[in-house]
């Protein structure tokens, strides 16, 4: 008597675990991406040159949605997402001196801007050479929103 062969094998359905940890891992990386150090990271490691990691980028954008967006702490990972749909935005962070640039914008975004009206002591202090905050802004502008 011949044992009978295997059943071929069947595509496994994901099961709740499965979808809990792809939940896990993809919140963390959303959340990483509020880093601007963390993005010149992916760009030195050449991940913006990989088309697949790109459509990942793409795929993600479901996390903009309100049941998905709850659960991200850190508001600007959104932000940068939809930034690093444009390939002038991955150029632009490849570099130590534009992240350090985009990186103080967001400083200067949680410091002064997140307030609807700040208080008078709240008011930035220009310093000779720098550019103000609201100017800053603007360069973090997807280029739809700049026209």
């Amino acid at each position: 008597m011949t044992p009978s062969p295997p059943p071929p094998q069947q595509q496994q359905q994901p099961n709740e675990k499965d979808e809990q940890e792809r939940f896990q891992m993809e919140l963390e990386f959303i959340q990483c991406l509020s880093n601007p150090w963390y993005i010149n990271h992916l760009a030195q490691q050449q991940y913006f040159k990989d088309e697949a990691f790109i459509n990942y980028l793409e795929y993600l954008q479901y996390w903009k949605k309100p049941e998905y967006a709850k659960f991200v702490v850190y508001p600007h990972a959104l932000h940068f997402l939809d930034l690093l749909q444009h390939a002038q935005f991955r150029d632009y962070i490849t570099t130590s001196d534009h992240t350090q640039e985009v990186h103080r914008m967001q400083y200067y975004h949680w410091m002064y801007l997140r307030n609807s009206v700040p208080s008078k002591d709240q008011q930035p202090q220009q310093q000779q050479g720098q550019t103000p905050p609201q100017q800053q802004s603007q360069l973090l502008q997807t280029p739809a929103q700049q026209t």
